[in-house]
């Protein structure tokens, strides 16, 4: 049986790309997010939030341009907004590591989820004939709590995906991605947002 630090893992290496801003306090400890770009294999970048503990970095001195290793898990939790609630998504930072070097693409954002399918998947096509199927995938966090994580998957790994039913326990490796798009309002009010998903590599069914 899988503990609740093992079945949510999480490994990025970027480069900080914003200053840290306040987020929350819990118990007189305050956490605070920052912008990671990490590259990927097609030269283009994901731009991810990671949240820190103000005992782990020195959160009021500027990184902005450096290079870091993290681990840690990722989390997420519904802010409620417009007479709605919109799923917020982040990296937790357990560890944090400066470096010199930039890590290679092929191994700078790496995901480990184990978790259970809280609605049936969404198989579909593109215009262009690619499967795609959607997930989301509750991960069981400590006290009680679950993480809530949208999964995409690709060709084969679509069609296998679109087999599972809602309460399905599976496991997946893949990356964190980010992706832009733009939220239409009444009238001509719109707004850009960035949206936050697992591109799935490799999923499994588990076992119990």
């Amino acid at each position: 049986m899988e503990t609740t630090l093992e079945n949510n893992k999480t490994v990025l290496a970027g480069k900080i790309v914003s200053a840290f801003r306040f987020s929350h306090e819990v118990c007189g400890e305050g956490f605070y997010i920052a912008d990671l770009a990490v590259k990927r294999l097609s030269n283009s970048v994901d731009r991810l939030p990671v949240m820190v503990s103000e005992r782990l970095a020195c959160v009021e001195a500027d990184f902005t341009g450096q290079n870091v290793l993290i681990t840690g898990q990722f989390r997420s939790f519904n802010r409620h907004e417009e007479n709605t609630n919109r799923l917020m998504l982040f990296v937790f930072v357990r560890e944090m590591e400066f470096i010199n070097e930039t890590v290679d693409e092929s191994r700078n954002n790496q995901i480990f989820l184990d978790g259970y399918l809280c609605k049936p998947p969404i198989y579909r096509k593109t215009p262009m004939g690619r499967e795609i199927t959607d997930l989301m995938l509750a991960v069981n966090r400590l006290y009680g709590k679950s993480d809530y994580v949208p999964c995409i998957c690709w060709g084969r790994n679509a069609r296998f995906a679109a087999g599972f039913a809602a309460g399905d326990r599976v496991q997946l490796i893949g990356r964190i991605q980010s992706r832009d798009y733009v939220k239409r309002f009444s009238g001509a009010e719109e707004e850009q947002r960035t949206v936050y998903e697992v591109s799935v590599i490799n999923i499994v069914a588990a076992e119990e």
